[in-house]
C-alpha cells in the first residue's frame, strides 16, 4: 500500500466520467493513497454529473462543482481553492498512471521535500524540456540559459500531470479566467518563467502516465486549425510566429494576480 497524506489529488473533469472512473480505478489497483481526492467538475452534462456522484460515494473524494461551463482557468482555480495538504497532485481526467507510478512518485516527493527551492515535478510531456541537465538516475532539472532561444522553453510549466505545492498561487498567481483552456495554459507558463519557478522533468516522461482519449470520449479541448497543420509552409511561419511571440510575451505579459 502507498499512502501520500502529504498529498492532495486534485482531477480537473468535463463531460468525461468513464474516464474519470477510469483514473481513480487505476489508483485503486496501484494501491495508491492519497490526503484527500478533490474533483473540480466545469458544468457537465447531467449524466455526467449523476456518474460523479455515484464515483464520489464509491471512492469519497470532495466534489466542486459549477452550475455552467466557465473554462479551464475557473476549474483549476476552484479545484486548488479547495485543497487542503502541502502537495497537489494535478491530473486531468484523461490520465491513467501506470505500474511504475507509485516507485516514481514518492522519489519526486522525497525530492520536493528535501530541495526546497522546487516548485514543480513533471511527470508527462509530449516531447523533452529543451535545457535539462541531469539531477539523479530518474529526473533532470529543467533551466532556461541566459540566451536561450527555443520557444519551447515556456513549457517549464504546462497542464499535464505533475506535482507542486499547494502554495503554488501564491508564487505563479491564480489562472486567468473567461478566455480559451489552451491560452489559460499559456498564460500559466509565461507567469512561471515570470517568477523563476524552478522544477525537475522525469526522463522516461512518456511512460509514467498514459493518456487516453477514447473515442466515446474524446479531448474537449479545440484549437484553431493553423496550429494542428503540418504542411511544411504553415511549419515554418508558426515556428516563426511562436519565437517572436513567446520571447516577447516573456518580458512584456502583465503578471498574474497572486492570491
Amino acid at each position: 500500500m502507498y499512502i501520500f497524506p502529504q498529498v492532495s489529488l486534485l482531477i480537473t473533469h468535463y463531460n468525461r466520467s468513464e474516464s474519470l472512473s477510469n483514473l481513480l480505478h487505476s489508483y485503486k489497483k496501484l494501491n495508491c493513497s492519497f490526503g484527500e481526492t478533490v474533483v473540480s467538475d466545469d458544468g457537465s452534462k447531467v449524466e455526467h454529473l449523476d456518474n460523479l456522484k455515484l464515483l464520489q460515494k464509491e471512492f469519497g473524494f470532495k466534489l466542486i462543482t459549477t452550475p455552467v461551463n466557465r473554462g479551464l482557468g475557473h476549474n483549476i482555480n476552484k479545484g486548488q481553492d479547495a485543497v487542503t495538504k502541502a502537495y497537489t497532485l494535478y491530473v486531468q481526467e484523461d490520465f491513467e498512471p501506470a505500474d511504475t507510478f507509485a516507485e516514481k512518485f514518492s522519489e519526486a516527493l522525497k525530492l520536493m521535500d528535501v530541495n526546497r527551492n522546487l516548485d514543480i515535478v513533471k511527470f508527462y510531456a509530449y516531447y523533452a524540456y529543451p535545457y535539462l541537465k541531469p539531477f539523479n538516475n530518474n529526473y533532470s532539472e529543467m533551466y532556461l540559459p541566459p540566451f536561450g532561444v527555443d520557444f519551447t522553453k515556456i513549457y517549464f510549466y504546462t497542464d499535464h500531470p505533475h506535482l507542486r505545492r499547494s502554495i503554488f498561487f501564491q508564487k505563479f498567481g491564480r489562472y486567468p479566467e473567461g478566455i480559451k483552456g489552451d491560452l489559460t495554459e499559456y498564460k500559466m507558463c509565461i507567469s512561471f518563467l515570470q517568477n523563476k519557478g524552478q522544477g525537475l522533468f522525469y526522463n522516461d516522461f512518456s511512460n509514467l502516465f498514459l493518456q487516453k482519449n477514447s473515442e466515446e470520449e474524446p479531448s474537449t479541448m479545440s484549437r484553431q486549425s493553423w496550429k494542428q497543420e503540418n504542411g511544411p509552409i504553415i511549419k515554418m511561419v508558426r515556428y516563426f510566429y511562436r519565437q517572436v511571440k513567446y520571447n516577447y510575451d516573456i518580458r512584456a505579459q502583465k503578471p498574474l494576480k497572486r492570491v
